[in-house]
């Protein structure tokens, strides 16, 4: 069953959220303050954490920075705050997902959903382009048995793609997948990150090719 920890100095937003996640078939593990979370962390092992910002003796600012320096798993952070500074922050410290006080259960359900498919899921998979090894865990492409590095939300792009050869994705399923639901920016965004993955990975030189499938997205074709 997937574990899912819960970070919270309110004690109603705690039953809240582990009301809905664990109706939903998770496991639930709580904390009240960053403190008692990183404790927990340390003896067991979870799929995702859920992080309120606004709490007593850690942050959930602190609290992120902490986790990513040890950890690689989704970071879903709640907060009443909503302006698109604290959003930002969040994002920039490693968080993977913002939703904003008060909130609805169907969407915090969804938004969980998607971090763990996106992030947890897929990324214990490995993708195989021809030479071309993606590892999702590590975030990495291994070319010829060299590491090589990537920006991550190319990495993740290219590996929801290669998921999928063939399949056509909208511009907004990959918005949603890959930058989460409340991104601020336009469809734009995935034009320009399909676009470097093209001059990163030419025709010429790779089994593949990033198509585009006009008035809808694109899709990953294998060369035969």
């Amino acid at each position: 069953m997937t574990r899912i920890l819960i970070v919270d100095d309110d004690e109603h937003i705690r039953q809240l959220v582990s009301h809905v996640l664990s109706t939903a078939g998770f496991e639930v593990l709580t904390a009240c303050d960053g403190e008692e979370a990183l404790a927990l962390l340390d003896e067991v092992s979870v799929s995702l954490a859920v992080l309120d910002i606004m709490m007593p003796r850690m942050d959930g600012w602190e609290l992120c920075r902490r986790i990513r320096a040890m950890w690689d798993f989704p970071l879903l952070m709640l907060s009443a705050k909503g302006q698109t500074v604290d959003k930002v922050k969040g994002l920039e410290l490693g968080g993977d997902d913002y939703l904003v006080k008060p909130f609805e259960a169907p969407e915090l359900l969804a938004r969980v959903r998607a971090l763990l498919r996106r992030s947890g899921v897929e990324a214990s998979q490995r993708r195989t382009l021809g030479h071309l090894v993606l590892e999702g865990g590590r975030y990495e492409v291994i070319e010829a048995g060299v590491a090589r590095d990537i920006p991550r939300k190319e990495f993740e792009l290219l590996f929801k793609l290669a998921g999928s050869p063939g399949r056509t994705f909208t511009r907004e399923q990959i918005l949603e997948d890959i930058w989460g639901y409340d991104f601020d920016g336009t469809e734009r965004t995935v034009d320009v990150h399909i676009n470097r993955l093209r001059d990163r990975f030419p025709p010429d030189r790779y089994p593949f090719t990033l198509q585009t499938v006009r008035g809808l997205g694109y899709r990953l074709a294998v060369k035969p």
